[in-house]
Order: structure tokens, then sequence, then C-alpha cells
């Protein structure tokens, strides 16, 4: 096995796997802001698997998120049946709520991509692959400029990044997927008016 490969079996099981570090990872990252640019990824093969390169132009930031807080109280106050419900929007994952944090925060860049990062009892830690769109590196690269087409200008807001895709069902195809696409909303807006 190469040491990529290593590097994923350790990540399949990482509390049993990294013991103290993990620990010790964890108080360290709770202790610091809610989005930290780092220099190099906690997780190479990962993220280099989803684009990332070791040059200029290319940003990783930690962004922590809290865990919890999907459901509301409970209403004591009176209220009709039909305002009652007590769900919020559980559409979205974690994992697409920290791409639009860690993208508010550095607004001249697209998010490329995220991944796991850890989790504790309070919270939830992605890294998020973040592309500088003006840097001339970037520019000439023609793997990566794809990116600057207007089509993908703000693309994590509008759920065209993976993790978005995936809870909008994108994954899927074929039968039993019809009422996806273009989108959920759009196949309301069909049916109930035609």
């Amino acid at each position: 096995m190469g040491m990529y490969q290593h590097i994923r079996e350790i990540w399949k099981k990482p509390k049993e796997s990294l013991g103290d570090i993990w620990k010790k990872r964890l108080l360290e990252w709770r202790n610091q802001d809610t989005t930290v640019r780092i220099e190099h990824p906690t997780r190479i093969d990962r993220a280099r698997s989803l684009g990332y390169k070791a040059k200029q132009g290319f940003i990783i930031v930690r962004q922590r998120l809290d865990r919890g807080g999907r459901q509301r109280e409970t209403i004591r106050k009176g209220r009709r049946s039909k305002h009652f419900g007590q769900r919020k929007d559980v559409d979205k994952s974690y994992q697409s709520i920290a791409e639009e944090r860690a993208a508010k925060k550095y607004p001249n860049c697209e998010v490329l991509n995220s991944y796991y990062a850890g989790e504790d009892g309070k919270c939830f830690w992605y890294e998020i692959i973040l592309v500088d769109r003006s840097h001339p590196r970037i520019l000439a690269d023609p793997g990566i400029n794809w990116i600057f087409k207007n089509k993908h200008k703000g693309r994590v807001f509008r759920g065209l990044t993976s993790a978005a895709r995936k809870s909008r069902g994108l994954r899927n195809k074929g039968k039993g997927a019809e009422k996806l696409r273009p989108s959920r909303t759009a196949n309301i807006k069909r049916r109930k008016y035609y």
C-alpha cells in the first residue's frame, strides 16, 4: 500500500486509530475561532482526491459548526395545527452549511469541495477547499480555471457543490429519480399549475 492508502485506512476509524492525538486535536480546535485558515490539509489524501493542489491560489479553511438545534422547542401557547410544525429545514447537510459559511468569510473565493475533519459531542469540523478567483496561477491552469466561468459564480449558494447535490438527491439517476430534476421545487410547481 502507498502512503495515501495508509492515511485513508486510518481515517476509516479515526477515534480508535489516532487515540490521544484525536482528543488533543479536538480540544485545540474547540478553542480556536469558528473559521480558521490552515496551511496544510489535515487529510491530505482526501483533499487531493477532491481537487486540492499545493500551489498558490488554493486555500484550506477549517469550519466549526455547533451540533443540534434542528428541532424547535415545543410551542406552549395557542396555534392552529397548520402552523405548529416543529421541524426546521433539514434538507441541507451540516457539510453544505459549513461550505456556505466559509464562502461568506472569503467572498473573493469559490468553494471547490469539502470533507469531514472531526466531531465531538458539541461540534462538527469540516475542511473546505477554496480557490482564489483572481489568482494568475489559477487562471493559467486549464485543470481548474473552469470554476471562474459565470455559470459557476456563487456555486455554493446555489447548491452546486458535491455535498449540496447529495442533499438535493442529484446523486441518483434513472428510475425513481424522475421528480428530482431540474429540482424538487420545479416539479411541485409543474404539478400545481398544469
